[in-house]
Protein backbone atom coordinates (compact mmCIF):
# COMPACT_ATOMS: atom_id res chain seq x y z
CA UNK A 1 0.00 0.00 0.00
CA UNK A 2 1.56 3.54 -1.17
CA UNK A 3 1.87 5.63 2.02
CA UNK A 4 0.32 9.28 0.52
CA UNK A 5 1.04 13.19 2.19
CA UNK A 6 -0.82 15.76 1.32
CA UNK A 7 1.25 18.88 0.23
CA UNK A 8 -0.89 21.96 0.66
CA UNK A 9 0.09 25.95 1.29
CA UNK A 10 1.72 28.65 -1.04
CA UNK A 11 5.26 28.98 -3.89
CA UNK A 12 7.44 27.44 -0.95
CA UNK A 13 5.49 24.39 -0.38
CA UNK A 14 4.95 24.09 -4.60
CA UNK A 15 8.63 24.49 -4.96
CA UNK A 16 10.34 27.51 -6.47
CA UNK A 17 14.32 26.39 -6.46
CA UNK A 18 16.18 26.54 -9.51
CA UNK A 19 16.22 22.56 -10.78
CA UNK A 20 19.60 23.03 -12.60
CA UNK A 21 21.04 23.46 -8.52
CA UNK A 22 20.77 20.39 -7.04
CA UNK A 23 21.25 16.64 -8.49
CA UNK A 24 17.85 15.40 -9.31
CA UNK A 25 16.04 12.56 -7.12
CA UNK A 26 14.63 9.72 -8.93
CA UNK A 27 13.15 6.89 -6.66
CA UNK A 28 10.77 4.21 -7.93
CA UNK A 29 9.43 4.07 -4.72
CA UNK A 30 8.81 7.45 -4.60
CA UNK A 31 5.25 8.48 -6.72
CA UNK A 32 3.10 11.63 -7.78
CA UNK A 33 -0.46 11.64 -8.14
CA UNK A 34 -0.79 13.09 -12.07
CA UNK A 35 -3.76 12.82 -13.85
CA UNK A 36 -5.29 10.46 -11.85
CA UNK A 37 -2.57 8.28 -11.68
CA UNK A 38 0.52 6.86 -9.43
CA UNK A 39 3.64 8.07 -11.55
CA UNK A 40 7.34 7.95 -10.51
CA UNK A 41 8.49 11.11 -8.70
CA UNK A 42 9.94 14.13 -11.26
CA UNK A 43 10.60 17.31 -10.39
CA UNK A 44 8.90 19.61 -10.47
CA UNK A 45 6.26 17.79 -8.16
CA UNK A 46 4.21 20.29 -7.74
CA UNK A 47 3.66 22.21 -11.48
CA UNK A 48 0.75 25.71 -10.56
CA UNK A 49 3.35 27.51 -12.23
CA UNK A 50 5.46 27.10 -15.32
CA UNK A 51 8.23 28.49 -12.57
CA UNK A 52 7.58 25.43 -10.23
CA UNK A 53 10.80 23.86 -8.93
CA UNK A 54 12.82 21.72 -6.71
CA UNK A 55 10.07 21.75 -3.33
CA UNK A 56 11.00 20.15 -0.23
CA UNK A 57 8.87 17.21 -1.16
CA UNK A 58 11.56 14.84 -2.85
CA UNK A 59 14.14 15.09 0.14
CA UNK A 60 11.32 14.24 2.15
CA UNK A 61 10.14 11.52 0.12
CA UNK A 62 14.09 10.37 -0.35
CA UNK A 63 14.42 10.01 3.37
CA UNK A 64 11.14 8.37 3.91
CA UNK A 65 12.18 5.86 1.82
CA UNK A 66 15.44 5.37 3.36
CA UNK A 67 13.69 4.38 6.51
CA UNK A 68 10.99 2.74 5.09
CA UNK A 69 12.37 -0.04 3.19
CA UNK A 70 9.25 -2.01 1.91
CA UNK A 71 7.15 0.79 1.70
CA UNK A 72 6.24 3.39 -0.87
CA UNK A 73 5.10 6.82 -0.81
CA UNK A 74 2.32 8.95 -2.52
CA UNK A 75 2.39 12.82 -2.94
CA UNK A 76 -0.17 14.87 -3.45
CA UNK A 77 0.84 18.19 -4.96
CA UNK A 78 -2.20 20.79 -3.68
CA UNK A 79 -0.10 23.89 -3.51
CA UNK A 80 -0.47 26.52 -5.20
CA UNK A 81 1.80 29.78 -5.24
CA UNK A 82 0.64 33.27 -4.03
CA UNK A 83 -2.37 31.99 -2.32
CA UNK A 84 -3.23 34.17 0.99
CA UNK A 85 -5.13 31.85 4.30
CA UNK A 86 -8.06 33.20 3.02
CA UNK A 87 -7.88 31.26 -0.49
CA UNK A 88 -7.53 28.21 1.77
CA UNK A 89 -10.82 28.75 3.48
CA UNK A 90 -12.77 25.86 3.92
CA UNK A 91 -15.58 25.23 0.81
CA UNK A 92 -13.27 27.57 -1.52
CA UNK A 93 -11.68 26.44 -4.56
CA UNK A 94 -8.23 25.03 -3.10
CA UNK A 95 -9.23 23.59 -0.34
CA UNK A 96 -12.10 21.79 -2.08
CA UNK A 97 -9.04 20.58 -4.66
CA UNK A 98 -7.20 19.21 -2.19
CA UNK A 99 -9.91 17.21 -0.29
CA UNK A 100 -10.82 15.93 -3.61
CA UNK A 101 -7.37 14.83 -4.27
CA UNK A 102 -6.65 13.49 -1.26
CA UNK A 103 -9.89 11.22 -1.06
CA UNK A 104 -9.58 10.18 -5.19
CA UNK A 105 -5.45 9.44 -3.74
CA UNK A 106 -7.27 7.17 -0.43
CA UNK A 107 -8.61 4.56 -3.37
CA UNK A 108 -5.30 3.61 -3.93
CA UNK A 109 -3.29 4.87 -1.04
CA UNK A 110 -3.37 5.21 2.87
CA UNK A 111 -3.12 9.10 3.65
CA UNK A 112 -0.57 9.11 6.32
CA UNK A 113 0.66 13.12 6.94
CA UNK A 114 -0.17 16.59 5.50
CA UNK A 115 2.90 18.96 4.72
CA UNK A 116 1.72 22.87 4.59
CA UNK A 117 3.58 25.71 4.21
CA UNK A 118 1.76 28.91 3.64
CA UNK A 119 2.21 32.72 5.54
CA UNK A 120 4.34 35.06 3.53
CA UNK A 121 1.23 36.29 1.32
CA UNK A 122 0.02 36.88 5.33
CA UNK A 123 3.05 38.84 6.44
CA UNK A 124 1.43 41.87 5.85
CA UNK A 125 -1.15 44.19 7.06
CA UNK A 126 -1.72 42.87 10.52
CA UNK A 127 -2.75 39.56 9.15
CA UNK A 128 -1.16 37.63 12.02
CA UNK A 129 -3.88 38.62 14.57
CA UNK A 130 -6.46 36.37 12.75
CA UNK A 131 -4.19 33.60 11.20
CA UNK A 132 -4.01 31.02 14.22
CA UNK A 133 -7.88 31.16 14.34
CA UNK A 134 -7.95 30.97 10.22
CA UNK A 135 -5.73 27.89 10.09
CA UNK A 136 -7.38 26.06 13.03
CA UNK A 137 -10.63 26.00 11.23
CA UNK A 138 -8.78 24.97 7.77
CA UNK A 139 -6.71 22.12 9.51
CA UNK A 140 -9.73 20.90 11.81
CA UNK A 141 -12.05 21.10 8.48
CA UNK A 142 -8.97 18.67 6.88
CA UNK A 143 -9.06 16.16 8.92
CA UNK A 144 -12.83 16.01 9.56
CA UNK A 145 -13.15 15.93 5.62
CA UNK A 146 -10.80 13.22 5.25
CA UNK A 147 -11.85 11.31 8.30
CA UNK A 148 -8.48 11.60 9.49
CA UNK A 149 -8.76 13.31 13.39
CA UNK A 150 -5.03 12.12 14.17
CA UNK A 151 -3.11 12.88 10.99
CA UNK A 152 0.57 14.63 11.76
CA UNK A 153 0.70 17.98 10.35
CA UNK A 154 4.24 19.40 9.44
CA UNK A 155 4.13 23.12 9.28
CA UNK A 156 6.91 24.45 8.27
CA UNK A 157 8.09 28.42 9.56
CA UNK A 158 9.26 30.88 7.07
CA UNK A 159 12.75 32.08 6.07
CA UNK A 160 14.56 34.65 7.84
CA UNK A 161 15.61 36.38 4.40
CA UNK A 162 12.05 37.30 4.07
CA UNK A 163 11.64 41.36 4.53
CA UNK A 164 15.07 42.23 3.03
CA UNK A 165 15.25 42.54 -0.55
CA UNK A 166 13.21 41.49 -3.72
CA UNK A 167 10.24 40.83 -3.86
CA UNK A 168 10.06 39.59 -0.42
CA UNK A 169 10.82 43.12 0.91
CA UNK A 170 6.73 43.14 1.16
CA UNK A 171 7.05 40.41 3.86
CA UNK A 172 7.42 42.74 6.80
CA UNK A 173 5.46 40.59 9.58
CA UNK A 174 6.99 37.35 8.34
CA UNK A 175 8.07 36.89 12.50
CA UNK A 176 4.75 37.26 13.35
CA UNK A 177 3.44 34.49 11.20
CA UNK A 178 6.41 32.63 12.11
CA UNK A 179 5.23 33.20 15.74
CA UNK A 180 1.90 32.20 15.39
CA UNK A 181 2.61 29.17 13.30
CA UNK A 182 4.67 27.75 16.35
CA UNK A 183 2.24 28.88 18.96
CA UNK A 184 0.24 26.58 16.30
CA UNK A 185 2.36 23.43 16.29
CA UNK A 186 3.17 23.70 19.93
CA UNK A 187 -0.78 23.96 21.05
CA UNK A 188 -2.93 21.86 18.36
CA UNK A 189 -2.51 18.04 18.60
CA UNK A 190 -0.07 16.03 16.31
CA UNK A 191 1.23 18.91 15.17
CA UNK A 192 4.54 19.77 14.65
CA UNK A 193 6.76 22.84 13.73
CA UNK A 194 9.87 22.94 11.44
CA UNK A 195 12.09 25.97 11.42
CA UNK A 196 13.64 27.48 8.33
CA UNK A 197 16.69 29.40 10.12
CA UNK A 198 19.32 29.00 8.11
CA UNK A 199 17.98 28.63 5.02
CA UNK A 200 18.82 30.94 2.14
CA UNK A 201 16.84 32.39 -0.93
CA UNK A 202 16.49 32.58 -4.80
CA UNK A 203 17.82 36.32 -5.98
CA UNK A 204 13.97 37.29 -5.87
CA UNK A 205 14.44 37.56 -1.57
CA UNK A 206 10.98 35.47 -1.19
CA UNK A 207 11.44 31.61 -3.03
CA UNK A 208 13.27 29.05 -1.04
CA UNK A 209 16.18 28.00 -3.15
CA UNK A 210 16.87 24.39 -4.78
CA UNK A 211 19.75 23.35 -1.80
CA UNK A 212 17.67 24.68 0.95
CA UNK A 213 14.72 23.06 0.14
CA UNK A 214 16.33 19.67 0.30
CA UNK A 215 17.83 20.87 3.61
CA UNK A 216 13.85 22.01 4.51
CA UNK A 217 12.68 18.44 3.40
CA UNK A 218 14.91 16.43 5.80
CA UNK A 219 13.31 18.93 8.37
CA UNK A 220 10.20 17.54 7.81
CA UNK A 221 11.01 14.02 7.39
CA UNK A 222 12.71 14.42 11.09
CA UNK A 223 9.67 16.24 12.73
CA UNK A 224 7.15 13.62 10.74
CA UNK A 225 9.30 10.36 11.40
CA UNK A 226 10.20 11.50 15.45
CA UNK A 227 6.85 13.33 16.13
CA UNK A 228 8.74 16.10 17.88
CA UNK A 229 9.44 19.92 16.67
CA UNK A 230 12.15 20.66 14.75
CA UNK A 231 13.61 24.00 16.08
CA UNK A 232 16.97 24.13 15.02
CA UNK A 233 18.87 22.66 11.41
CA UNK A 234 19.62 19.37 11.49
CA UNK A 235 23.77 18.71 12.29
CA UNK A 236 23.57 15.97 9.50
CA UNK A 237 22.18 17.94 6.59
CA UNK A 238 25.15 17.78 3.99
CA UNK A 239 25.89 14.43 4.74
CA UNK A 240 22.51 13.11 4.77
CA UNK A 241 22.18 14.98 1.04
CA UNK A 242 25.42 13.61 0.13
CA UNK A 243 24.26 9.83 0.68
CA UNK A 244 21.49 10.60 -1.20
CA UNK A 245 22.86 11.90 -4.05
CA UNK A 246 25.68 8.82 -3.79
CA UNK A 247 22.31 6.41 -4.05
CA UNK A 248 23.11 3.64 -7.01
CA UNK A 249 19.79 3.66 -9.45
CA UNK A 250 17.92 0.95 -9.47
CA UNK A 251 16.98 -0.84 -13.00
CA UNK A 252 13.34 0.71 -13.56
CA UNK A 253 15.17 3.94 -12.72
CA UNK A 254 17.91 3.84 -15.08
CA UNK A 255 15.35 3.13 -18.36
CA UNK A 256 13.23 5.54 -16.61
CA UNK A 257 15.92 8.50 -16.68
CA UNK A 258 16.68 7.21 -20.15
CA UNK A 259 13.32 7.48 -21.19
CA UNK A 260 13.14 10.58 -20.32
CA UNK A 261 16.49 11.44 -22.04
CA UNK A 262 15.30 10.35 -25.15
CA UNK A 263 11.70 12.12 -25.03
CA UNK A 264 13.29 15.45 -24.35
CA UNK A 265 15.83 14.96 -27.07
CA UNK A 266 18.48 14.73 -25.46
CA UNK A 267 20.05 11.40 -26.65
CA UNK A 268 19.31 9.67 -30.27
CA UNK A 269 16.82 6.63 -30.63
CA UNK A 270 20.10 4.43 -31.48
CA UNK A 271 21.86 5.58 -28.32
CA UNK A 272 18.53 5.00 -26.36
CA UNK A 273 18.32 1.79 -27.17
CA UNK A 274 21.67 0.69 -26.75
CA UNK A 275 21.49 1.94 -23.31
CA UNK A 276 18.19 -0.11 -23.17
CA UNK A 277 19.46 -3.21 -24.04
CA UNK A 278 22.61 -2.61 -21.68
CA UNK A 279 20.76 -1.88 -18.58
CA UNK A 280 18.55 -4.76 -19.11
CA UNK A 281 21.05 -7.14 -19.80
CA UNK A 282 23.42 -5.72 -16.28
Amino acid sequence: MIKSFLMIGQSNMAGRGFIHEVPPIYNERIQMLRNGRWQMMTEPINYDRPVSGISLAGSFSDAWCSKNQEDTIGLIPCAEGGSTLDEWAVDGVLFRHAVTESKFAMESSELTGILWHQGESDSVNGNYKVYYNKLLLIIEAFRKELNAPDIPIIIGGLGDFLGKEGFGKSCTEYEFINEELQKFAFEQDNCYFVTASGLTSNPDGIHIDAISQRKFGLRYFEAFSNKQHVLEPLVNEDELLNLSNARTHTKNEKIYIKSMEFALGKIAYEEFVSQFIQTNND
